[in-house]
């Protein structure tokens, strides 16, 4: 198609020196301009472009045009029902009243005059033969949805330097066969463009969740914290669940809130030792504890679980640490975890889970409150409170609550604790060894700072992929000081003393 208009462009140029507008080809604008610019680039011909406006009639005012305007149809039934006018009825009345065709003598409209000539209908076959009208006329045309405006682009065009009417084909390769036969010498290359713009190419982007974890990395190593491997997605009962102390009865472990693996069936179990002072520890407690008293079950701890959190890992981090000889240390992870939830605006099955872990001599409840008062700082978080909580394998434990100055209320952002004694000793660490543990979403600041509300835009199949490439790096906002918190702490610990949520 593109070679055939442009064999049409070059004889008519042949015959008349030049085309004055291109429009008169009735060729898609796309195309025209593809022949035209192809031309152009052999110097056959010169063109630029043209912009017209153009105005044509909607739907309505074909139907005007052909039936007469509204006003003017409510004229010619004025002595019928006016219900069974239709449209013209509510649009034309008005305009019948405005120009004075008819009048209403109590509930009878009658008409005012004899004839009437339909100045609408005129414009509208004006307008369609192109005869345009001034522009207030036009606009009241336009308002009544009677006329619309388009643009129609098109080009004048001249011969060029190097007019001919065969289109010689241009190299646009210096090949090898090219040099061999020596052709290139005759051969007529294509001018490259410098002007050109190039294709943007179509590379990766990181996701909003990548760029945020890379923040909390980034705040991490700050701090002299240690990445765990995470890689381990399956993990067995046991890590999970046994060695935090977490009884097999209890309710997380059901299989409405967890993955459960069929095939291997079974995992392989940690050292016969471990096992039993595990096994012990359930049964008939120990290290000041009662324990459970239920039977421990092997069976029970050999099944295999889509990883319900990442403290599976920190629970295999600090055996290692014991048995290679206790020292003090700080490990973090960021990565996925799974849970069988009911999807919706807020929960997925999958989400990411951020959790540090310290461990150190005599550490005390109030060296967790004060990491993690610097912790959160380091993101722009200030005014935390503590909120006490129930964990299985952390006492104390407690809630992470921090007041949000544009919810004006308190919202949880984190958890935290230290983790129990029969959960640390049996792994051989020293009696005085504490260790304070913590978590919070990777999903929730991540759908804050990009001011998304629903988690399954963020990830899954209703991602939007231009918000991904498009939407730049997030950064936590570090420089908040000490300054801009104590101006919000009044407001805060009035908020606090009011708030259900905390009390």
């Amino acid at each position: 198609m593109s070679g055939q208009l442009s064999t049409t462009i070059l004889q008519y140029l042949q015959d008349h020196d030049f085309i004055t507008d291109t429009a008169q080809f009735a060729h898609e604008t796309a195309a025209m301009q593809a022949a035209l610019a192809s031309l152009a680039a052999r110097n056959m011909i010169v063109y630029s472009h043209l912009e017209k406006e153009i105005w044509s009639l909607t739907r309505e005012g074909g139907e005007c045009l052909e039936s007469g305007s509204h006003e003017a149809r409510v004229f010619n039934a004025v002595e019928q029902s006016l219900g069974g006018l239709g449209p013209s009825a509510k649009f034309g009345q008005g305009a019948a009243f405005k120009n004075g065709w008819i009048q209403k003598d109590g509930s009878v409209f009658k008409k005012k005059v004899d004839a009437i000539t339909d100045k609408t209908q005129v414009l509208l076959t004006q307008v369609l033969s192109g005869d345009i009208p001034d522009s207030k006329t036009l606009a009241d045309m336009k308002k009544r949805n009677l006329i619309e405006k388009s643009k129609q682009i098109s080009f004048r065009v001249e011969k060029g330097p190097e007019f001919s009417l065969e289109i010689k084909r241009q190299e646009t390769d210096l090949t090898a066969e090219l040099l061999q036969s020596g052709a290139w010498k005759s051969a007529n290359f294509k001018k490259y463009n410098l002007a050109a713009e190039g294709a943007i190419p179509q590379g990766g982007a990181l996701h909003p969740l990548n760029k945020v974890r890379a923040e909390f990395r980034q705040i991490f190593f700050e701090m002299g914290f240690q990445e765990m491997p995470t890689n381990k997605f399956v993990e067995s009962c046991f890590w999970n669940f046994d060695a935090l102390f977490v009884p097999q009865q209890h309710p997380a472990r059901d299989m409405q809130d967890t993955f459960y693996i069929s095939s291997p069936e079974k995992a392989l179990l940690p050292s016969q030792d471990y096992l039993q002072k595990v096994a012990q520890v359930h049964e008939f407690g120990g290290y000041k504890s009662i324990g459970y008293r239920y039977p421990f079950s092997n069976e029970e701890a050999q099944k295999l679980v889509l990883r319900t959190h990442t403290t599976a890992i920190s629970t295999a981090m600090l055996y290692k640490l014991a048995q290679e000889g206790f020292k003090p240390a700080k490990y973090f992870s960021i990565d996925r975890v799974f849970r069988n939830e009911t999807l919706d605006a807020t929960h997925l099955a999958e989400f990411h889970q951020v959790e540090g872990v310290i461990a150190d001599y005599n550490l005390t409840l109030g060296d967790l409150i004060g990491f993690m008062q610097r912790f959160f700082e380091k993101m722009g978080v200030t005014n935390l409170r503590f909120k006490p909580t129930y964990n299985p394998y952390t006492e104390p434990s407690m809630e992470i609550y921090s007041y949000h100055s544009g919810l004006k209320k308190w919202v949880e952002i984190g958890n935290s604790g230290m983790f129990r004694p029969e959960m640390l000793e049996p792994m051989g660490l020293p009696k005085d060894v504490r260790v304070h543990g913590w978590g919070l979403s990777l999903e929730r600041p991540t759908m804050i700072k990009y001011g998304i509300d629903n988690i399954r835009e963020l990830l899954g199949h209703k991602v939007d992929l231009e918000m991904i490439q498009k939407n730049e790096a997030v950064r936590f906002d570090k420089t908040m000081g000490r300054e801009k918190g104590a101006m919000e702490a009044k407001d805060a610990e009035e908020a606090f003393a009011k708030a259900q949520i905390v009390n």
